[in-house]
């Protein structure tokens, strides 16, 4: 009986079937998606009034198109206005570089007091309201020699001053971060002048800061509107006042005017942000 015993086969088990296990959300997660949703809900219903053809009491649009993006890019005051945010901005942002970096070269190398002075002057912009300046602006150069009110003139050094900030900590920040004196001290010994040596070695390696700072400060500068409208207004019209001037048109061409900035700021922000991560990749692998 034993040996039968023995002999028997016992049925194989059956495998045990998987568990599935949904991923726990913790509550860090679903405070930083509820407040993504928030923020990107009006972003949403902002596109989808500029694809819609009409969307009056429906929950959904009646249908979708891109008539008012093609409207809005083939409009010549649209082009104009375009074309003048682009030039105030750049104006600004090469005006802004050619100042303050080597103000910052010098505040980290010869004068240590002026970084002290830089730090305190770069927070004036934050204190002083943008309406109590053009007001200000208003009566220096309404008049008098230099009667700048209404042209691009006035913009490009006001936008200076916006983005002196941003400029300004990009770039200091990028200075300490290297060895200058190291540096200055090895390009000279090599027959460098310290003009040259700024240009051929300071310059490449804070070049993440200066990308930083541009694209920092054009994001904020190509969507500033109190310093345009009052100083310029229509007489010069860039994006801002050619988006306030156009609210009174039809709501699906100002939609498709807004997603086309926010587009627009998104992707040269994008482009900055790649063209940092890959000067950071090349710098860690050398």
């Amino acid at each position: 009986m034993s040996q039968n015993a023995d002999l028997t086969l016992s049925r194989p088990k059956a495998p045990a079937l998987p568990t599935l296990r949904l991923p726990r959300l913790s509550i860090h997660a679903l405070v930083v998606g509820g407040v993504f949703t928030l923020l990107a809900l009006p972003l949403v219903a902002t596109l989808g009034y500029a694809l819609a053809t009409s969307w009056g009491a429906t929950l959904l649009p009646d249908g979708l198109t891109l008539k008012w993006f093609l409207e809005l890019w083939s409009t010549p005051r649209f082009q104009l206005a375009f074309a003048r945010s682009m030039l105030v901005t750049l104006g600004a942002l090469v005006l802004s570089l050619v100042l303050v970096v080597p103000v910052a070269f010098l505040a980290h190398t010869r004068y240590p007091r002026l970084d002290a002075w830089m730090s305190g002057l770069v927070l004036v912009p934050f204190a002083v309201p943008p309406v109590v300046s053009s007001v200000g602006l208003l009566q220096l150069y309404a008049g008098g020699p230099l009667p700048l009110v209404g042209s691009p003139w006035i913009l490009i050094f006001t936008y200076v001053t916006i983005a002196l900030p941003f400029v300004y900590r990009s770039v200091a920040n990028s200075l300490r971060a290297i060895d200058m004196k190291s540096l200055m001290d090895a390009a000279q010994l090599l027959g460098a002048t310290p003009f040259r040596a700024f240009f051929l070695v300071i310059l490449p390696n804070i070049r993440i800061g200066v990308q930083v700072a541009v694209f920092l400060s054009f994001s904020f500068l190509v969507g500033e509107f109190v310093f345009a409208n009052m100083l310029v207004g229509t007489r010069f019209e860039t994006l801002q006042v050619y988006l306030n001037n156009m609210r009174g048109t039809s709501g699906h061409f100002t939609s498709a005017l807004v997603i086309t900035l926010f587009l627009f700021t998104l992707l040269l922000t994008w482009l900055g942000n790649r063209q940092a991560g890959h000067a950071i990749a090349k710098d860690a692998n050398a």
